[in-house]
């Protein structure tokens, strides 16, 4: 990050490509975001990934995250693909009712126990155990997709953007990870895949009988069965 003139909550850090934009992150989350805004590495830096796959993906990005921010211990406990130690962040990524953790709540391992086989993680300073065998609904979340950000802020925000994500680079996938940095966002990446983003919009189109309502309703007058009928048409076209 190239130190502005005045102070700025918006940067941009050119890297290549997967090899160059990796250890960036890693550097901007672990040292130069934190020196320089006074945020803690862990709980107020996410990094927001378009995709899931890939080497900036974020499942990749959790193990680089987690090797550099809390390398494991002695006290861990490794379970379906992933290593929790206390002092990582995680995801429950299904709703518990039972526990009352729900899909994107976001917590922090502080206690393994592998005589009892248990973990335990805070979400919202509420204390919450599992069972070993009930791991597989969680995941680090050092790095999250976009996708699960929506709805959540963080202090500070890294979104890597390349051209290996083409398939999600949407404007208004950009739009929604960059709004989820409240005081901070760093994009790591490629000009031409940022550029991609901005101008490509989802081009999913919508199917409503708007148009025949709205000419019945100019020619002839709207009846409250047609008035009925119309409520209907908007709350089946309405988004998820």
């Amino acid at each position: 990050m190239r130190k502005p003139e005045g102070e700025s909550d918006f940067y941009f850090v050119p890297a290549d490509d997967p090899e160059t934009a990796v250890p960036r992150i890693i550097e901007l989350v672990r040292t130069r975001i934190p020196q320089r805004f006074d945020l803690d590495p862990i709980r107020d830096i996410q990094v927001l990934c378009p995709m899931n796959r890939g080497g900036v993906g974020a499942r990749s990005l959790n193990i680089e995250l987690q090797a550099a921010l809390n390398p494991a211990g002695e006290r861990k406990v490794e379970r379906f693909g992933w290593t929790f130690a206390p002092g990582d962040k995680v995801m429950q990524i299904e709703n518990d009712y039972d526990k009352e953790v729900y899909n994107g709540d976001i917590g922090y391992v502080f206690g393994v126990d592998p005589e009892v086989g248990e973990l335990t993680a805070s979400f919202d300073e509420r204390d919450v155990t599992y069972g070993f065998g009930e791991l597989d609904t969680l995941v680090p979340a050092y790095a999250t997709t976009i996708h699960k950000s929506q709805g959540s802020e963080y202090p500070a925000v890294v979104i890597p953007v390349m051209t290996q994500h083409y398939t999600m680079l949407q404007r208004n996938l950009l739009y929604t990870g960059v709004t989820r940095g409240k005081r901070l966002v760093v994009l790591v990446g490629q000009r031409k895949a940022v550029a991609i983003a901005v101008k490509s919009v989802s081009g999913r189109r919508r199917w409503s009988k708007l148009r025949e309502w709205l000419r019945m309703d100019k020619n002839f007058g709207v009846t409250r069965a047609h008035r009925e009928n119309f409520r209907n048409a908007s709350q089946n076209s309405a988004p998820n």
